[in-house]
């Protein structure tokens, strides 16, 4: 019989098995670690902590309340492992790199009108304008464009955290990539503030 924690991950509350709590919180200070004096470190931690919590709701069922050691540890195999990004590797040997889940959503970033056109730009790696040019031609020579992308604005979600855009992407949804992520995010708003 283990003893369990209630413990609050991205907002959502979890119940963890003692040796799962552990490992998770040496995990979170192993990453916190890697991110003092940044700017950027509150923004990453938070997109960590929701990407964590992610993964440890599609854990839970009716059946299952309860996260535990191996949870964790597809957990750390899925994010990366600490000394990925520079931490000690001690109790983490071992993961394999895995690659990125690639999901369709609409994109906020680069959209003229819902997004559409540049999330499927993203997720198939070419140029948005591509895209937008074959829903002019449908849309004139078929007449079937408009009605097309309409239903795909309804159907095609939007890409609001970080996890999901980099799932647009087709790329890992790792701390590392988090943190390259946000940075970049950090770079174009201070381009932006000066033009």
């Amino acid at each position: 019989m283990k003893r369990t924690t209630s413990v609050n991950i991205g907002g959502r509350v979890f119940n963890m098995d003692e040796d799962a709590h552990e490992m998770l919180e040496y995990y979170l200070a192993s990453v916190a670690g890697q991110f003092e004096n940044k700017k950027e470190r509150k923004e990453i931690l938070d997109d960590v902590e929701n990407r964590i919590a992610e993964l440890f709701s599609a854990r839970i069922n009716s059946f299952r309340q309860v996260i535990t050691l191996d949870d964790v540890n597809d957990m750390i195999r899925v994010m990366g492992k600490p000394s990925d990004f520079g931490a000690e590797e001690e109790i983490f040997p071992g993961y394999p790199d895995k690659k990125g889940y690639r999901r369709m959503y609409r994109d906020p970033d680069r959209r003229i009108l819902g997004g559409v056109c540049s999330g499927m730009g993203a997720y198939w790696h070419i140029d948005p304008l591509i895209v937008r040019i074959l829903f002019l031609v449908a849309f004139f020579g078929f007449g079937i464009g408009l009605l097309i992308y309409l239903l795909l604005w309804i159907v095609i979600p939007v890409a609001r955290t970080t996890a999901h855009k980099l799932e647009m992407r087709g790329e890992p949804v790792t701390v590392e990539n988090i943190k390259r992520f946000v940075r970049e995010e950090f770079r174009n708003v201070k381009k932006n503030i000066k033009l």
